[in-house]
């Protein structure tokens, strides 16, 4: 089961720049887009998460990962309560444009 262009520009849509083969192989063992991108951000939480969240340099430099954290958190839970079916997902829907007056 290969990402069809649909599916893979979902999964970029959700998860930015991803190897394509990858997610090709993490859709045929999951068997659904938003299992794969669910996996990928969980993965992200926890490499941040396994290193320290905030590292400050003295009168040099502050890094905080922490609202790095809650938007990944934020992002997991919306993909996982989601009520719309797979395939609205893997199927884009056509624009039609409004006809001027």
């Amino acid at each position: 089961m290969s990402l069809a262009d649909a599916e893979y520009a979902y999964l970029r849509s959700e998860l930015g720049e991803a190897d394509r083969a990858d997610l090709a192989a993490r859709y045929q063992r999951l068997g659904s887009l938003r299992a794969v991108a669910v996996e990928v951000l969980r993965e992200r939480k926890a490499a941040l998460v396994s290193d320290p969240l905030a590292v400050t340099v003295q009168g040099i430099a502050t890094v905080n990962n922490a609202e790095n954290v809650r938007a990944l958190e934020r992002q997991i839970t919306a993909l996982e309560d989601a009520k719309l079916e797979e395939s609205a997902f893997a199927t884009p829907a056509p624009l039609l444009r409004r006809r001027s007056r």
